[in-house]
């Protein structure tokens, strides 16, 4: 009798732990001070940008001649631009654009580098090469060079830049899941899986996939920023964004030229720019330490 009613007791013990297991990683990133800034910071920017017609009810591209170069104020928080439009409402605008484009690419070139990596690490030696081959042609190329090889065949576009950024992001992301693949492949749960039968998709899917997908997350929320940097480039060199689209290079294109008369509308491009890179930065190193066996720090 006292084994039958202790099993329920340790039957709850289990869901316990487990959730004190989940819990775990969400508190190691909250007790770390630069994750936790790196998150509230990532916070700021994404609830700007999604809630920009709420915090600006200006449109972003409505001119008003009499209003240009202006200093911030209580009606305008950045001051205006060259042509009187209101710094704020495009710079939360712009973040729509630049997460957007950010997010989207980066999910590409994260799905299609992931199948890629895994079929290379499992598949046959001759599909390893083949797909390595690819990953090394694409790679010698400077990916600025690539740019504006790529902008002047297909013009300068949304589409193009997020075309630029899965091109040169793909090989990556393969190269680090291919070599995570292979270090698995020989792995004993891996060859008894094989022993029963199972196909290459369920090897993949069921087993290879969950020990491989936590350190690209990690690695690609790192490249959030710098694909935003590399739109935010493009768009100041002219064959980003096209005007009267907002974007934070754009205003900085406008910014440099106007620099004489007021700084307001370089320091209204460059601060959403340091406060994006720094928060994914920062979140990005912290999450890399959590999940990270050999980089875990002692909380």
């Amino acid at each position: 009798m006292a084994t039958a009613a202790a099993a329920p007791a340790d039957s709850l013990a289990i869901p316990i732990d487990r959730a004190g297991r989940r819990a775990r990683p969400l508190g190691r990133l909250w007790r770390d001070p630069l994750g936790r800034f790196g998150l509230g910071l990532v916070v700021l920017v994404v609830a700007s940008a999604v809630g920009a017609d709420l915090l600006s009810p200006l449109d972003p591209t409505a001119l008003d001649p009499r209003l240009r170069l202006q200093a911030p104020s209580a009606a305008h928080l950045f001051g205006t631009d060259h042509l009187g439009r209101d710094l704020f409402t495009r710079v939360l605008h712009g973040g729509r654009i630049a997460l957007g484009v950010s997010l989207i690419s980066v999910g590409l070139a994260l799905s299609i580098g992931l199948g890629l990596g895994m079929l290379a690490g499992y598949g046959p030696r001759w599909l390893d090469s083949l797909l390595l081959l690819a990953f090394d042609a694409v790679r010698s190329f400077p990916t600025i060079m690539l740019a504006l090889a790529i902008v002047t065949l297909l013009g300068p576009s949304l589409h193009t830049i997020v075309l630029i950024v899965v091109v040169t992001s793909i090989p990556v992301y393969g190269r680090v899941v291919r070599t995570q693949t292979q270090a698995l492949r020989g792995y004993d749960f891996i060859l008894a899986e094989r022993a029963l039968g199972a196909g290459l998709a369920r090897v993949l899917l069921k087993h290879v996939l969950p020990n491989v997908i936590g350190p690209v997350l990690i690695l690609a929320s790192m490249d959030v920023p710098v694909v935003v940097t590399i739109e935010a480039g493009l768009s100041f060199l002219g064959v980003g964004v096209r005007p009267p689209t907002p974007s934070w290079g754009l205003i900085l294109n406008d910014g440099y030229t106007f620099i004489r008369d007021t700084p307001w509308p370089v320091l209204a491009g460059g601060f959403p720019l340091i406060v994006t890179t720094l928060g994914f930065t920062f979140l990005g190193e912290s999450l890399r330490d959590i999940f990270d066996p050999q980089l875990r720090r002692e909380a």
